[in-house]
């Protein structure tokens, strides 16, 4: 299977993935500002292209409404 996302896209996708699993919701644009120490805005654009590529889906006007729209088994591991 070809993968549809760049690497740093691939570690955002596997981020969510795993705050996801760890806390039972998606996390915060904040908080992975947080995790991989880089500006609001970069974080939102990683947001809408993972969104354009169809990777993700979010709720508009919902906080934390970030869902995968891929399975596990195409995400890489988180380093």
């Amino acid at each position: 299977m070809k993968k549809t996302y760049t690497d740093k896209q691939g570690q955002y996708l596997a981020f969510i993935y795993y705050y996801g699993k760890i806390h039972g919701c998606s996390p915060s644009e904040a908080e992975m500002q947080q995790y991989f120490r880089v500006s609001p805005p970069t974080v939102h654009q990683m947001v809408l292209a993972l969104e354009a590529r169809g990777l993700i889906a979010r709720t508009p006007g919902q906080a934390r409404s970030i869902h995968l729209l891929i399975s596990r088994d195409e995400l890489p591991d988180l380093v």
